[in-house]
């Protein structure tokens, strides 16, 4: 794991916003580890701070929108890619006005103030994230999928609605290609869409200075492509600097198709949910001290009915991922989950395409385990607290309609820890399976 990083020194730039056209000088200063990157208004009182992180996206109407309270900073995505694609954890982006300078319409100004001040490492490691499983958003015609990698590579697909300019282009995003890849490629826009920018108030400081123009077939610029696909390439310029709203480095490949501000920030919502996801589930092993539970009847093979479920585990709807046990013989056990369309969770995974998420299915082996681990105690007064999950693995969808079987059988205990094998499938076929670990300890 790498150590974050600051700049040096300060690092300054000044020019006219894109959109709001007013005069701004930028200064982008070092920042003490952990404190991420936040943009300060010194233009007004008090010089209040915005945390560039996706809870504060308040607007992403062709760039991205920054807004805590009253204050707000417009068009941050470019000042943040360069950051992120140089690999900053930590910086204070000073502006005396509500947008930063657009310069060119990339990040090449960016980059160069940031290379002549210098990149210093701190004494603090780099915390990244790495998706436990593929984290998909369809949101009209955006697609975008992330997948667990070693580092952040992105392959973006860009297109008009006509066709003519669809361009493809992929790339691992390290230091060296950041700059040399894409922090160059220039911001555009069609032609037939700025009287529509210009009537909702917007690129009043656009020109053929900061920004490509296309209309019919025609490239208008005041010089030559610097890429033969520099539309996608700022696509993935754009992708950068949202996707650090995240507020750790990504570990993954992430594969767009006609991206968005709008679809961007909301991918990253995604990502952060299944980041946060590991903490409130070990917060649903802890729950609040309660009397000892009655004692709890089963038939001979050991089925139990959701209420004799319901009376060992702390867990409720929407999150009970067990419905019926079909029968517990020795450390072996077998439980069912129906997976209806009206799961909660369907409403956002997905929408127009409605997906089990692998996570709740790992954690319905949790539960289920967790039912053969207390059985097997025989303790009263006892909980079942998740500890691990090892050689986790998602094979096939879990659709509406399925029918999930988890099998389950505890193969080590030591005093109050086992260690359980875990297999969910739908049918004959193997949907997901992983090892997990439970600490049994009062309620």
């Amino acid at each position: 794991m790498l150590n974050q990083q600051t700049l040096n020194r300060a690092a300054s730039f000044s020019g006219i916003g894109l959109h709001s056209g007013n005069r701004v000088n930028m200064t982008i200063l070092p920042a003490p580890a952990n404190s991420g990157v936040r943009f300060r208004r010194v233009d007004l009182a008090d010089k209040p701070e915005i945390e560039a992180r996706v809870e504060n996206v308040a607007e992403t109407n062709r760039s991205t929108m920054l807004a805590k309270g009253n204050v707000k900073v417009h068009t941050v995505e470019h000042v943040l890619a360069a950051l992120a694609g140089f690999g900053i954890d930590n910086a204070i982006v000073e502006l005396d006005a509500n947008e930063p300078p657009i310069a060119d319409g990339s990040s090449r100004e960016f980059c160069k103030i940031i290379l002549a001040a210098g990149i210093v490492p701190q004494a603090e490691k780099r915390e990244t994230f790495t998706p436990s499983e593929p984290i998909e958003l369809e949101s009209g015609e955006t697609l975008m999928t992330l997948f667990p990698d070693e580092n952040l590579k992105i392959t973006c697909t860009s297109a008009d609605r006509k066709g003519m300019f669809t361009q493809f282009y992929s790339t691992e995003i390290t230091p060296k290609t950041w700059e040399k890849e894409l922090a160059h490629a220039r911001t555009f826009c069609f032609f037939e869409e700025i009287e529509h920018l210009i009537k909702t108030n917007l690129i009043k400081g656009g020109s053929l200075e900061n920004a490509i123009v296309i209309r019919d077939d025609a490239v208008l610029t005041t010089e030559p492509l610097r890429y033969p696909d520099e539309f996608v390439r700022h696509k993935m310029l754009d992708i950068v600097g949202d996707l650090s709203l995240l507020g750790k480095p990504i570990r993954g490949h992430l594969i767009a198709v006609k991206p968005s501000h709008a679809a961007n920030c909301e991918f990253v919502r995604l990502i952060a949910a299944q980041m946060n996801k590991p903490l409130r589930a070990a917060q649903t092993f802890a729950p609040p001290p309660k009397a000892a539970p009655p004692e709890i009847l089963v038939s001979e093979n050991g089925a139990m009915d959701v209420e004799q479920i319901m009376k060992l585990l702390p867990h409720r709807p929407p999150f009970l991922m067990v419905d019926r046990v079909l029968k517990m013989e020795g450390n072996k056990i077998t439980a069912v989950k129906n997976v209806t369309i009206g799961e909660d969770f369907f409403r956002g995974h997905f929408p127009s395409h409605p997906i089990m998420p692998g996570v709740l299915q790992l954690e319905a082996m949790a539960q289920v385990a967790g039912i053969v681990l207390l059985k097997q105690a025989e303790l009263a007064n006892q909980m079942a607290y998740f500890m691990a999950a090892e050689d986790v693995k998602w094979r096939k969808p879990v659709f509406p309609g399925d029918t999930l079987i988890i099998e389950i059988e505890l193969i080590k205990t030591r005093g109050r820890i086992g260690k359980a094998k875990g297999v969910c499938k739908v049918g004959t076929d193997v949907v997901s399976e992983a090892e997990v670990t439970f600490m049994l300890r009062d309620a």
